[in-house]
């Protein structure tokens, strides 16, 4: 059922197209009512601003209405094309609004609060440990301790998942983070 869906919606968005290739501005008015929202997201996610934004997708459309002959649904989808269109031109805006990048002389006075490399080592090596502890466990206990942790399940919608009572739930995670202990300890 929705792949009809998408289907009709494709068919529609070519036919549009084929339409607005031709001069139809009403075929226009239907690409933008069912792309818009898309298509802005496109230029909002590369510009970073709202106002910008709205200007690239307004250029958008106006590439739509002098390209749309150049479309082939042959090679591509039709959304494809029109978020590539809406794409290089949030892009080509961009660069044209100069580097993104402090100069050097400005950019020497602010601080780097980045890990440096041996702090990224030392915490990779310290998050491999835990997974290393973590596969020591028993099964119940380690997929518990995981569950409860790492997908933020809590402690009733764990036992309703894992079909246990809640005590038996608790108990696993306790002992297992005591013998986590150990292990990291040791």
């Amino acid at each position: 059922m929705k792949r009809d869906a998408t289907d009709s919606a494709r068919a529609g968005l070519v036919d549009a197209l084929a339409r607005v290739a031709e001069g139809d501005r009403e075929a226009l008015r239907r690409v933008y009512d069912s792309t818009s929202a898309k298509l802005f997201g496109v230029c909002l996610r590369i510009s970073r601003d709202r106002e910008t934004a709205e200007d690239i997708l307004q250029e958008v459309y106006l590439k739509i209405w002098n390209r749309a002959g150049r479309f082939d649904a042959q090679r591509a989808s039709p959304i494809t094309w029109l978020c590539t269109i809406a794409r290089n031109t949030a892009i080509d805006r961009r660069r044209a609004a100069g580097p993104l990048l402090l100069p050097e002389e400005e950019a020497a006075g602010v601080a780097d609060d980045s890990a440096s490399a041996i702090e990224l080592i030392e915490g990779a090596e310290e998050r491999a440990r835990i997974f290393h502890c973590l596969d020591a466990l028993d099964p119940q206990k380690g997929g518990a301790i995981r569950s409860a942790f790492f997908d933020g399940l809590s402690y009733p919608r764990l036992a309703e998942r894992m079909a246990v009572p809640l005590g038996t739930v608790k108990s696993w995670i306790r002992r297992g983070l005591a013998q986590l202990r150990e292990c990291l300890d040791g």
